[in-house]
């Protein structure tokens, strides 16, 4: 009987990691494809006092609107990566001039690299954690909540008030991600399939742990 039961033990160990190993090829292969096509940028406040974070939306703003001369014409993630890199100067000078013209004297710390992000969502659009190529751009201590939007594709310029993303942005998105990819960060929408829904916490506890 011991022996029996101890056998029993093992396939159902052996099926949990088998099932463990899928998951993860699964989710990895899916955050590698939103990795290579996702270009998000990331704004750190200070603190979480309503000054700092006040401050953090005015960067933005400001960041924002400078970003939209620029990448409003690009039709690639490399595209945007080139002109975000040609003007991190121009970004940082933007960020310490509505620091300095509200008053403060915070630093700031901006790059270009692969970070990670919790799970974000967008509107009706959710991207799973992972590792994401990235603006960052860190105020002050920068230790403060933070306020983040996909550069590319262009989610950044889309009014999300209604929670809906339009459809000429999730096309853009579409041209961009396969299939599979997708429809995983289409899981919020009231009309995806349940199995969808699945997925994306697969991909999401996953991402989770292996970080």
């Amino acid at each position: 009987m011991n022996k029996k039961l101890a056998f029993i033990f093992t396939l159902t160990i052996l099926f949990c990691l088998y099932i463990f190993l899928l998951s993860t090829n699964y989710a990895k292969s899916v955050s590698a494809n939103l990795s290579s096509s996702v270009f998000r940028l990331h704004i750190i406040a200070n603190s979480d006092s309503e000054e700092d974070q006040n401050l953090k939306l005015l960067v933005r703003d400001n960041i924002i609107n400078y970003m939209n001369t620029l990448i409003s014409n690009s039709n690639s993630k490399n595209d945007i990566i080139s002109i975000v890199s040609n003007h991190i100067e121009d970004f940082k000078n933007i960020a310490l001039e509505t620091i300095h013209s509200h008053g403060y004297n915070y630093t700031i710390n901006i790059s270009i690299g692969n970070f990670y992000f919790p799970t974000k969502s967008y509107g009706d659009i959710s991207f799973p954690s992972g590792h994401y190529d990235a603006l960052k751009i860190e105020i002050g201590e920068s230790i403060g909540q933070n306020w983040w939007c996909v550069l590319f594709p262009p989610l950044c310029f889309v009014n999300s008030s209604s929670g809906v993303v339009p459809d000429d942005s999730k096309n853009i998105l579409k041209e961009n991600l396969n299939s599979e990819s997708y429809d995983i960060i289409n899981s919020n929408n009231k009309n995806i399939d349940s199995s969808v829904k699945i997925k994306f916490k697969i991909v999401e506890i996953i991402q989770d742990i292996i970080k």
